[in-house]
């Protein structure tokens, strides 16, 4: 028979966030590591937070919803408020019943800069890698690096030249997006900078690519699963890639990583990077540019099975770029700076290994 259609609402729901969420869910294994990682780091809270005064935002909550920002494409903190609201299965990934109201928009966007503050962007992500460390899924001798172009939330129009231009008396034909003509005006990062984001600079991908105002994104693989151990946002310059690789590796030495190869794309065959590795006494595995002939990367480093496993491997740290472009919306950074673009970068990255980890390890 057909059925009633009764809009009348229950007085009393009797029903929990957990209830409503399957228990195959892919967010269970994530909030569980997620959870477990965040207990530990219950000290590094009680330090950025009085004693005194009315309790804020908890932390805790404020990191694992950038976890789903990032995991659900969400565009803005506004629109996460917003859907926080309604989602259920977000509030379950929080620990909010049902009567709790959302987020305030300004409120959860002030808390984040505490988080900046205090770094915990990327204590967060180390302790994420510590833990995947912890359960032998990370290789301590061979990584991979590559580096990427990240937009800046700025404007071409805002590229103007540092000398302060002539006061023109006309009126500009719009205000709010006035037209301006750069033909036959040649332009540069040495005489030009955007009044939006100081940081930002123009830079090409590639030859018969168009210039863009970015910020240079930089990862670290390791091998063994192809998770991110480290990633830096730097200004874009022309030699940053290997100088982020170098700090990335030594980094991970000092943390008890051996590092004995280094895999990477063309854009690291160098004379002078290949000569820093090998002071290391790490083994350039770093694909060759035909007819370039550099010392420490020759037949008796490319001949050995290693390198072509390594060369096979490297393509996946394109997965990890892909992954935080595409889903973790880090094409074009929302944020104006390196250290908010950086703050982002981590929490994105990872969500990105709490995705892997509930692959490889479901709880």
């Amino acid at each position: 028979m057909r059925g009633i259609n009764d809009s009348q609402s229950g007085l009393f729901s009797y029903l929990s966030c957990d209830q409503r969420v399957p228990s195959d869910h892919p967010l269970r294994s994530i909030k569980a590591y997620a959870d477990e990682v965040l207990a530990g780091m219950s000290g590094v809270f009680d330090a950025m937070y009085s004693t005194l005064g009315r309790p804020s935002l908890p932390p805790e909550r404020l990191l694992k919803g950038q976890l789903l920002i990032a995991l659900y494409s969400v565009r803005s903190d506004r629109l996460f408020c917003e859907m926080l609201d309604y989602n259920i299965l977000f509030r379950w990934f929080l620990d909010m019943n049902l009567e709790e109201a959302s987020f305030d928009a300004t409120t959860f966007t002030k808390n984040r800069d505490r988080l900046l503050e205090h770094e915990v962007a990327a204590k967060f992500f180390d302790a994420v890698v510590a833990k995947a460390r912890a359960l032998k899924l990370l290789s301590d001798e061979h990584f991979t690096v590559d580096g990427t172009l990240i937009e800046a939330w700025a404007g071409m129009k805002s590229f103007k030249s540092k000398k302060r231009a002539p006061c023109s008396s006309a009126p500009p034909d719009d205000p709010g997006n006035p037209t301006i003509d750069f033909h036959g005006e040649h332009r540069s990062n040495q005489t030009h900078q955007s009044t939006t984001d100081k940081e930002a600079r123009l830079m090409r991908k590639g030859l018969g690519k168009e210039a863009k105002l970015v910020l240079s994104g930089h990862a670290l693989m390791e091998n063994r699963h192809g998770l991110c151990v480290d990633l830096r946002v730097e200004e874009a310059t022309g030699t940053v890639e290997r100088e982020a690789a170098m700090k990335m590796v030594l980094q991970q030495r000092k943390k008890g990583a051996l590092v004995k190869t280094l895999g990477g794309d063309k854009g690291y065959h160098t004379k002078d990077f290949i000569a820093q590795l090998r002071s290391e006494e790490i083994a350039p595995h770093i694909a060759r540019i035909r007819g370039r002939k550099t010392p420490g990367l020759d037949d008796r480093t490319t001949r050995h099975e290693g390198y072509r496993i390594s060369q096979k491997i490297r393509k996946r740290v394109e997965e990890i770029f892909g992954w935080m472009k595409t889903v973790g919306g880090l094409r074009k950074t929302r944020f104006i700076g390196i250290a908010r673009t950086q703050q982002y970068a981590h929490l994105t990255a990872a969500a990105y290994n709490l995705l892997r980890l509930s692959r490889l390890k479901p709880t």
